[in-house]
């Protein structure tokens, strides 16, 4: 993302300091940082969703990334589900969490979607009741992501980019049905749909064609 936010821009000078040695900060503006407070500020954001939810009843969870096998965002997501919490999780990779399990992920779905290009993107979406929350970046769920390596998620804080990532992007992953593969209770993936049918989404070739 390009940007002209002052507080992102001294967020990125502050971290290239701290990895080149020149300084020892931990704390930072908007960025969230690993191995610092990442893990606490997301588990934060999920724990918002619960408020609202038991609320509203409108907590919203949707996450894009290349694998979750980080045993606490698990038992987080959980959490959220059993508040009742609607959870989509677009996991490319490996995913330890298992959805539709009763009284634990009823309100989780996990999709992976498989194609041509080999995506690495990661789009962390908080409805947090009309006030949406959006983080992209280089952080996946994973241990070594969030406790031993330096990971950055930054905020995306435009309304019209919000509107893009939520309706152009990830409304689309979640209709996908050409590439998609679901996961079952017991960890099993299946196609839900034909290639030979008419009308189905590619989102690869919908977001290739839809720059």
């Amino acid at each position: 993302m390009f940007t002209c936010d002052d507080a992102l821009g001294a967020d990125a000078t502050d971290l290239f300091n701290y990895l080149t040695g020149y300084s020892a900060k931990q704390e930072y503006r908007k960025m969230m940082v690993a191995p610092f407070y990442l893990r606490d500020i997301f588990d934060d954001l999920i724990d918002q969703e619960i408020a609202h939810q038991k609320k509203h009843g409108d907590g919203r969870i949707i996450l894009k990334m290349n694998a979750l096998v980080d045993a606490g965002m698990i038992r987080s997501l959980y959490r959220a589900s059993q508040a009742g919490v609607k959870v989509d999780l677009i996991v490319r990779g490996i995913c330890s969490l298992r959805p539709g399990v009763e009284g634990l992920s009823e309100n989780i779905r996990v999709i992976s979607v498989l194609g041509r290009f080999l995506e690495h993107s990661r789009v962390y979406y908080f409805h947090n009741h009309g006030q949406e929350i959006i983080y992209m970046g280089s952080a996946d769920l994973m241990p070594r992501n969030l406790n031993t390596r330096v990971e950055v998620l930054f905020p995306v804080e435009d309304p019209d980019l919000i509107r893009y990532l939520r309706d152009t992007v990830l409304s689309v992953y979640l209709r996908e049905d050409i590439k998609a593969w679901h996961m079952n209770t017991d960890g099993a993936y299946v196609r839900t749909s034909s290639e030979t049918q008419d009308g189905l989404t590619d989102v690869q070739y919908w977001l290739l064609n839809h720059r």
